[in-house]
């Protein structure tokens, strides 16, 4: 109830200052008329604009401004022709140029968007809600990618095949683009119509000036284009690709001594195959045998302390291209602190490292695998016509063995299933394309567990139902989402899940869950409600809830931090749109947020507001202050009782120079501290980038991290004596020392270095432990009792606790000091000999070591990375050809 009565008020709010706002006039379509070469030779595509075909059509241009000084002349004028053929779509651009000794001309790799450009968006379903961008930089760098969601979601990972080339000449810049046909999707009309839109990076003014005018307000980006017409018996291609490849590897380490498995070096030589069919225009097959991911970036370094896991975004290609299809998030709003990385489909799941590991001896040795081999994989995805949205992905990954030698006697133990990945996706447009419906379905088999792997789901299934209606020209929507899940397995298994970080059933005050040792199976809910204002005007809102039952289990296949949830939240935004003699645009925000979980404990309020400004000459900075005066966990204890935790002040504050420079730098900090002082944490990174020449970027992020608090947990200790369980805790100080480091050399658009590494430290030293008598005491001292000295003994790396000082041992644990030292590195050259295929060789380094808590961030960062240590090595080279047949 109380939920609702939030929803209404902020509805009314909202209505208030919204319905007050001048209405944005309709800008009228404006259409370009496009005709066929017939029997003409196609231009030759080097940069100039002088072959006859371009004759054809006729020119159009009258930009205007979009950004920063909406529907005002732009500083230089642009204008194109586009023509076709059978099998090619043709577009000339001149970029005009008062002074073009003074075009930059900068240098990166694919999608890298530096410099001058042009782009053209294609809207070839003509569905006003999803476009292919083609991007050509003044140097001659490509960009792509597939739209979606109306301009809400580019995806850079859609690489299709086409041509372009640039020239400078007295008048500024031109631009050549021969597209196949076969790269996009769309119908078999006799006389067909496009969405269009191009849009052009004036760079040294930092302006941005659009062939159809769209309004700062607007409420989308693919529904704002203009048209292309002339399009007459155009034939739908069928895309066919093959790709094989080949990877040959050498891995180097330190050697250990009498470990058969670790003698300092492995080699291995394996292929595969990547295809991409056309089984109609519309709607593409991809398969993956035997993937090899070997070039992507290794992930950052990471801890938490709070037990979830951490989310790693998706980097392998065969994943991330077309991710948008299958993208469900179940909770995304515009507030934010609504779990936006929770997702019913989180494809990291697939090809995992291995869940189990075998039991083993003081003296035996364990051949362990990295990761899960993915046998094979297939996508079926795309958009037809008439506005189905069809995705389906279908993966198989192989039963991975442990090898364990005892004294030269082998024997194997399965730590990783047979695996079956299954996700099917679905989404309709009707209603003129201003609303949808869609639904997911999930399914996760594993086949044949063994005794060792009884703690895994034999089984696991979720689905949902997700829809968004849009009026008033799209500027107002209301959409949501209901999902649940299915999971099944031994007694084992669901009792491991009612009793992990995600649920913890085992609450002793949790009067709504309890544990029950006897279940195989589990079935959850959950979902998200919002309505929101999004365009005309200065305003903008959005108001909803979202709930996850304690039942609801996702990471199967999906990501999920926790269960027990039900929030509402409400953001309210106001920017400028048009700039002054200060700023280019400003935004204002406020938020807030209620939390309760499903016993009905209110265990969250939150509120927030933040700004944000574009100044004059192109620097950026932002602000948020968070205030939490209610706030309790039922997570910290870990299946403890529900925790009070003190109410909250926090910040956030970031500062960037203007971008464009050839030397431009970063500040960012944040910080949270207790208004009763019991823990307080501070961040802060600073970045520098620099571009010596057109072709290189050097760049370095160094960040600190400090980190106080008196109530950090340990673990629980079940004492023998019938007195019941220890909450321990302790006082940590916990600092944290990282730099991320780049350096970028494009020698022209399709060769390419790269070189990424981050040394990383993080050390956590705990004081003061104590056991938690009295979670909801409204004092912090009176949650906990604390243990003297002359209790705690420390022995060989293990506390032991001697409560009533009787001489004996009531309960120990080990020493939770710890010093993490890592360093990660990845060096890639990567060459595009030809359209669409590659050459890469790589070269990845890795070292990890414990180091020691009492000594300070630079010694344990020298001692164990830049001391005697071996680094793991791994060189790689891979080759691939795509034929397109």
């Amino acid at each position: 109830m109380r939920t609702v009565c939030s929803i209404a008020c902020a509805l009314l709010l909202a209505n208030t200052f919204l319905n007050a706002q001048d209405s944005t006039s309709i800008v009228p379509k404006r259409i370009y008329t496009t005709a066929s070469i017939g029997t003409q030779k196609p231009p030759v595509i080097d940069g100039i604009l002088d072959d006859e075909a371009w004759n054809a059509v006729i020119w159009t241009g009258d930009y205007i401004e979009n950004q920063p000084d909406e529907n005002t002349p732009p500083s230089q004028q642009t204008k194109f022709k586009i023509i076709y053929d059978k099998k090619f779509l043709y577009i000339g651009a001149r970029c005009y140029d008062d002074e073009p000794d003074k075009i930059v001309k900068r240098l990166s790799r694919r999608d890298g968007f530096e410099g001058d450009w042009i782009e053209f968006n294609i809207d070839s379903y003509h569905d006003e809600r999803t476009a292919f961008s083609f991007t050509v930089t003044v140097a001659g760098v490509k960009g792509d990618e597939f739209i979606s969601n109306n301009g809400n979601n580019w995806d850079s990972s859609w690489n299709p095949i086409w041509y372009t080339k640039t020239n400078i000449d007295e008048e500024g810049w031109t631009a050549e683009l021969k597209i196949p046909l076969s790269q996009l999707k769309f119908g078999k009309s006799k006389n067909q119509i496009w969405g269009l839109q191009s849009t052009r990076r004036f760079f040294r003014a930092e302006e941005r000036s659009l062939w159809q005018r769209r309004p700062q307000d607007a409420a989308g980006w693919v529904s704002e284009f203009g048209e292309l017409h002339g399009l007459i018996n155009l034939e739908p291609q069928k895309q066919l690709e093959i790709q094989p490849y080949t990877v040959a590897q050498t891995e180097t380490f330190e050697a250990e001594e009498g470990n058969p498995f670790s003698d300092g070096s492995d080699s291995k030589i394996t292929v595969g195959l990547d295809a991409k069919i056309g089984v109609t225009n519309d709607l593409t097959l991809d398969l993956t045998v035997n993937p090899d991911f070997g070039q992507v970036e290794a992930d950052p370094s990471a801890i938490a302390l709070d037990g979830f896991q951490i989310f790693f975004r998706e980097q392998r290609p065969f994943f991330v291209e077309n991710k948008n299809i299958f993208d469900y998030r179940v909770s995304q709003s515009e507030a934010g602190n609504t779990f936006g990385f929770d997702n019913v489909f989180y494809s990291r799941r697939i090809g995992r490292s291995p869940q189990g590991s075998p039991e083993t001896t003081d003296d035996e040795f364990v051949d362990q695998p990295e990761n899960t081999q993915i046998i094979g994989a297939a996508k079926f995805s795309g958009k037809t016509k008439d506005g189905w949205s069809i995705g389906v992905l279908e993966s198989v990954t192989a039963k991975k063995y442990a090898s364990i030698d005892n004294n030269g006697e082998r024997r194997r133990e399965v730590v990783e299933p047979l695996t079956n990945y299954f996700v099917g996706r679905l989404q309709k447009d009707f209603n003129e394309r201003n609303s949808y419906v869609g639904g997911i379905f999930t399914a996760t088999n594993r086949n044949d567990l063994t005794p060792e792997l009884d703690f895994l789901h034999t089984a696991a299934y979720s689905g949902g139902f997700d829809f968004k209606h849009q009026w008033n020209d799209r500027d107002w929507y209301i959409g949501g989402d209901i999902i649940w899940s299915y999971v099944e397995g031994s007694e084992e298994a669901i009792l491991n899940t009612q009793e992990s970080i995600t649920h913890l059933f085992q609450r002793p005050d949790a009067d709504h869950v309890a544990i029950d040792s006897t279940r195989t199976s589990l079935t959850g809910t959950g979902g998200n409600l919002q309505i929101g204002k999004i365009g005309n005007g200065h305003w903008r809102f959005e108001s909803g809830a979202t709930w996850r039952s304690p039942e609801l289990e996702l990471n199967d296949i999906g990501f999920q931090r926790q269960a027990d949830d039900l929030r509402h939240y409400t953001w309210v935004g106001y920017r400028t749109l048009k700039p002054d003699s200060t700023f280019r645009q400003v935004g204002m925000n406020y938020n807030h947020w209620s939390v309760w979980d499903f016993n009905g404990n209110h265990n969250q309020l939150q509120f927030n507001t933040n700004a944000w400004a574009e100044f004059k000459n192109n620097w950026f900075s932002n602000f948020g202050f968070n205030y939490t005066p209610i706030q309790y966990s039922n997570f910290a204890l870990r299946g403890g009782p529900r925790l009070r935790q003190s109410s909250e002040i926090s910040f956030w504050n970031n500062i960037r120079t203007d971008f464009r420079k050839k030397l431009r730098f970063n500040f960012s900090h944040n910080g949270s501290r207790a208004t009763d002082n019991s823990y307080r944490n501070y961040r802060v990174q600073f970045g520098l980038t620099y571009i010596p020449i057109n072709a290189l970027r050097i760049s370095a992020f160094p960040e600190l991290g400090i980190n106080k608090d008196k109530l950090q947990f340990i673990e629980n200790v079940d004492l023998d004596n019938g007195t019941g369980i220890r909450y321990l805790n302790g006082e940590i100080e916990q600092r944290t020392l990282s730099m991320s480091f780049r350096f970028n050399y494009t020698i022209n658009p399709n060769l390419t270095i790269q070189y990424w590494g981050q040394p990383f430290v993080s050390r956590g030293r705990y004081s003061n432990f104590k056991h938690v008598t009295n979670a909801l005491a409204k004092d912090f001292n009176g949650r906990f009792t604390g243990y003297a000295n002359n209790q705690l003994q420390l022995v060989d790396d293990v506390y032991e606790v001697d409560e009533n000082l009787d001489g004996v041992t009531d309960f120990s644990f080990d020493d939770p000091d710890f010093s993490a030292v890592q360093f990660r590195s990845n060096l890639v050259v990567r060459w595009e000999y030809i359209p669409g295929s590659e050459i890469f060789l790589v070269w990845s380094q890795d070292i990890s070591q414990d180091g020691n808590p009492q000594d300070g961030l630079f010694k344990n960062l020298g001692d164990n990375i830049f001391g005697d240590q071996k680094p793991q090595n791994i060189f790689l080279l891979k080759a691939t050809y795509r034929f397109i047949l």
